[in-house]
């Protein structure tokens, strides 16, 4: 089975609102193996980036100003990802803004408007996470200390730095266990009625009630904050 794990930076949040994509990255994975193919191309937005786009990434138009355009790529893009599984977190973020960008290729050549999920499968590793782990933090950063996954050296986010450590998360959190495995529902990241972690043993006795204390509720309070800004303000318990 071949999977392709992606990632973008943005220069904002909302692609309607003519945010774009300034980094890409993707790796191949095939059997669950990685096999050293990769696709990573830093892209001139041809607009201003929002400073907290900014802050995340630390890119800024001065640095992507000899940078191939999107349209530049696109047909190497596709090539790459096509017939493949997608395997993203948050993927409706990413795909939304990947759509818009090959929609605007799209009108430049005149050719028929490109969806990216007419082209690849998805697998939305935040759908499964939450799957898995109910009511806790789910971000990568999270995901990665869950699993003892080293990501110090991730000091600013990065598409293909963020890929590659996104295919070390989504391998430990399928324990091994065959992608095609999983409920056909979280790989179109809609709600599936249930993922169990491998090795997790089954618990049928009442469990205590643990009450958060007020500083745990506070950090809870500010993941939701930053995974809503993430999602741009579409956050699924909004």
């Amino acid at each position: 089975m071949r999977q392709v794990v992606l990632d973008t930076e943005t220069t904002g949040l909302e692609p309607h609102l003519g945010h774009r994509i300034i980094e890409i990255g993707c790796v191949e994975v095939v059997n669950r193996r990685a096999t050293g193919r990769h696709f990573h191309e830093y892209l001139n937005p041809e607009r201003e980036i929002d400073a907290g786009a900014a802050a995340v990434h630390g890119m800024t138009l001065a640095k992507l100003a000899d940078k191939p355009k999107f349209r530049e790529v696109a047909d190497r893009l596709l090539e790459f990802i096509d017939g493949a599984e997608l395997v993203i977190h948050n993927a409706p973020f990413d795909l939304a803004f990947l759509d818009a960008e090959l929609l605007r290729w799209a009108g430049l050549t005149s050719a028929e408007p490109i969806k990216v999920r007419a082209r690849c499968g998805v697998l939305d590793t935040l759908a499964l996470a939450r799957e898995m782990h109910p009511g806790q933090r789910n971000g990568l950063d999270a995901l990665c200390k869950r699993y003892s996954i080293d990501n110090s050296h991730r000091q600013l986010h990065g598409a293909l730095l963020d890929a590659r450590i996104l295919l070390d998360v989504y391998l430990a959190m399928t324990g091994g266990q065959s992608a095609l495995a999983l409920d056909e529902a979280v790989r179109v990241a809609k709600p599936a009625k249930s993922v169990t972690a491998v090795g997790n043993p089954v618990i049928s006795v009442p469990l205590r009630v643990v009450e958060a204390s007020a500083e745990e509720r506070q950090a809870h309070e500010e993941m939701m904050k930053l995974i809503n800004k993430a999602s741009g303000g579409k956050a699924l318990w909004q």
